[in-house]
């Protein structure tokens, strides 16, 4: 069973457009779940974007690191996305804030599907992976595709 997945906007920085970044969520989730039907999500998962000031306090509370990160994922099913690494990110990668949105979504459900991205493999299978849905996502919901194969 397909878990319910919903967007909160908890940071006052940048404007999202939460009902594009739920739609996206859906259909990422929907990818992420096709690829592995034996995966066990929570029953409930929830993305919150969030300033850096929020992520870097979670950060050094939960995993000791007292620095913003862009996203951090916690099993039990709660998502947080920095919104401000993700405008920094686009800027010094060249993307755009909503791809930089998107890869981290899908960062953070692979994540809850088991990925690890801990050594030098699991990274490189993480990001093929993520990338690949992105951009079957991206061409479901009709969008030109913002990565290139």
């Amino acid at each position: 069973m397909t878990p319910a997945i919903k967007v909160a906007n908890r940071q006052r920085k940048k404007r999202l457009d939460l009902l594009a970044c739920q739609t996206f969520a859906e259909a990422a989730l929907a990818r992420v779940s096709s690829r592995n039907r034996k995966i066990i999500f929570p029953a409930e998962i929830d993305i919150f974007f969030v300033s850096d000031t929020r992520i870097s306090q979670l950060h050094r509370d939960f995993l000791a690191v007292g620095e913003a990160t862009d996203v951090i994922t916690f099993h039990h099913g709660e998502i947080f996305i920095s919104v401000e690494t993700a405008e920094r990110h686009a800027e010094q990668f060249s993307t755009s804030f909503l791809e930089e949105i998107e890869l981290y979504i899908v960062h953070a459900l692979l994540h809850l599907a088991g990925f690890e991205d801990r050594t030098a493999r699991g990274f490189k299978r993480m990001k093929v992976v993520q990338e690949e849905i992105v951009r079957e996502v991206e061409i479901a919901l009709g969008q030109e595709p913002s990565l290139k194969p």
